[in-house]
């Protein structure tokens, strides 16, 4: 067999895997933000909740814009 053969099977089945590894990574990513979504205003009032303090609409709009703008 020659040495461009080999590097074409090569090339080929890199380029397969590329498409194969990245519907697999799509896929358990759609998965874990089904099981664990991203947060929202009703858990952020629980944080705070939690840890003893009672929030006020603008203490929850401020948190959740501080996390918009690190996101």
């Amino acid at each position: 067999m020659e040495w461009y053969y080999v590097l074409l099977i090569g090339i080929l089945c890199a380029i397969v895997g590329a498409i194969i590894g990245f519907f697999l990574a799509r896929f358990v990513f759609k998965r874990y933000l089904k099981k664990n979504p991203p947060i929202n205003e009703n858990m952020v009032r629980a944080m705070l909740s939690q840890m003893g303090r009672t929030p006020s609409e603008k203490q929850v709009r401020a948190v959740m814009r501080s996390m918009e703008e690190n996101k």
